[in-house]
């Protein structure tokens, strides 16, 4: 059975509000290389991503922050917007059909959310054995989910803003040098209560954070209280 991806907004709820400054952001962090990172954005809220110096994957995932057992689906995001990449206007849809938020701005111009998260297993098979012991976003999300009373299990395909996957003929996913420039963003308008949890990615071994992970920045907003 088709998922019915309820909740669909109007076009004009997609439309992005006045210019946000980062001086009004009620939430404000840094996050370093490497590690990982998790938050409540509320119903309502803007959580922005903010690649500081360019070319940094940041692996992504949302839970229903009410119900962690309803989370982001690559899969029926992919469905519901007939596209496989995370871009202005993309519609985020849960394993339940539901609609978790929408990409209300992008200065990149696309986001992977296929090619999933790097592990040490990953690393290993196609980096070889001397990698096995590399730090990897599988492990940063494990940690940080594991706050929030989760496991290993509960993770699944992310988004990996920022990342450059194209899709080659054959059907293979390429990792290619990234397009973000220093300083672009995505915003994400919460269509409910979300638990955004963030790996930033820590790979050296391909081109997806130029073999130099950096910093990136979270800021959350509330328009409501504008």
């Amino acid at each position: 059975m088709q998922p019915s991806f309820s909740a669909a907004p109007s076009s004009t709820a997609f439309a992005a509000p006045v210019t946000l400054e980062p001086k009004d952001a009620f939430y404000d962090f840094t996050i370093p290389a490497n590690r990982p990172w998790s938050g409540l954005v509320e119903k309502g809220q803007i959580l922005r991503i903010i690649d500081l110096e360019g070319c940094q994957a940041v692996d992504t995932l949302f839970y229903n922050a009410h119900d962690h057992a309803e989370r982001y689906s690559a899969q029926d995001t992919i469905l519901a917007q007939g596209a496989p990449y995370v871009t202005t206007g993309t519609r985020l849809i849960s394993n339940e059909g539901r609609l978790m938020g929408a990409v209300i701005a992008d200065s990149c111009g696309r986001h992977d959310t296929s090619a999933g998260a790097c592990s040490c297993e990953a690393n290993t098979v196609r980096f070889g054995q001397h990698t096995r012991h590399m730090h990897a976003c599988r492990e940063n999300f494990v940690l940080e989910v594991s706050k929030h009373g989760m496991t290993k299990r509960d993770i699944v395909p992310n988004i990996n803003f920022f990342m450059n996957v194209p899709i080659e003929p054959t059907g293979a996913l390429a990792i290619v040098d990234g397009v973000s420039s220093p300083g672009d963003y995505v915003d994400v308008l919460a269509a409910t209560d979300l638990l955004c949890v963030i790996s930033n990615c820590p790979q050296i071994n391909n081109p997806c954070n130029g073999f130099d992970p950096s910093p990136v920045r979270v800021l959350i907003f509330d328009p409501s209280n504008a």
